[in-house]
């Protein structure tokens, strides 16, 4: 069992929903982001998910991009990601890591090496989001080999065709993109978001956490309402980006989680 599974299991027991938050590591610097990392387990954040910055993010909207931006050129790196990871590890052995990014990091750095660093440095679980299911074999096998959770995305466009072939060989949770877009780029809908966390939940015992779009208290309460939990990431980054003391984007973050908690 995972961190992963085990905090699942134990918010099921508690009968509460799972607030994940995403932070870029190395935005604004890398001091500031493990600051604002550390304080998160105690903001309410039950998953943290840690951007690894990249030149290309496809997936990412302007405020994550700009956040990889910044980071990227305040020298933050794969290794010095992986670094983070392990100095939080040294005071809290518990709260789930997983680490979001791209696949070309982890192909330079090759992908045994990377999962034996990353196994070491304490990361849970991984959100590749340029590897689909037909490259199963290149590293989401691997991972589950080496005790790694690897969580994927379905969209407003995974049909029921595709469904499948997505949940194959996810395990952790299965991360709902509540819009058909970018990050950042609009707001979910609980009536569309709802359904379709529904139909996922009849193919799969994962739960299903939705992201993208949510960027208040209570758009977190109604967006977790409707699932097994809710990630903010672009909202939190925001703060960041314009400047807040940590002590101030840690109580922003405590609103959203206390939101996703009262669902």
């Amino acid at each position: 069992m995972t961190r992963i599974d085990a905090k699942f299991a134990s918010l099921k027991k508690e009968g509460k929903k799972a607030f994940v938050s995403y932070i870029m590591a190395g935005d604004p610097d890398l001091e500031t982001s493990l600051e604002v990392m550390k304080g998160l387990p105690a903001a309410g954040v039950d998953i943290i998910e840690l951007g690894v910055p990249f030149t290309d993010p496809m997936a990412d909207g302007p405020t994550i991009q700009l956040a990889g931006q910044r980071a990227l050129d305040g020298g933050q790196t794969l290794q010095k990601t992986l670094d983070m990871a392990a100095e939080f590890r040294k005071t809290d052995d518990t709260t789930p890591i997983v680490l979001m990014g791209y696949y070309n990091p982890i192909y330079s750095r090759g992908v045994d090496r990377f999962l034996e660093d990353a196994k070491a440095a304490g990361i849970d679980g991984l959100i590749v989001v340029d590897l689909p299911p037909e490259e199963d074999e290149e590293l989401c096998i691997p991972a589950q080999a080496a005790g790694i959770n690897f969580i994927r995305l379905a969209t407003p466009t995974t049909d029921d065709k595709r469904l499948p072939k997505v949940l194959q060989n996810t395990s952790g949770f299965v991360y709902y993109v509540s819009v058909t877009g970018i990050t950042g780029s609009q707001a979910a809908q609980a009536t569309e978001v709802g359904p379709e966390v529904a139909r996922i939940k009849a193919k799969t015992d994962l739960p299903v956490i939705v992201g993208f779009g949510i960027t208040t208290p209570d758009a977190a309460k109604t967006i977790a309402g409707v699932a097994d939990g809710c990630v903010v990431g672009s909202a939190i980054v925001k703060e960041i980006a314009e400047g807040k003391p940590v002590a101030e984007v840690l109580d922003f973050v405590k609103g959203l989680a206390g939101g996703a908690h009262s669902a």
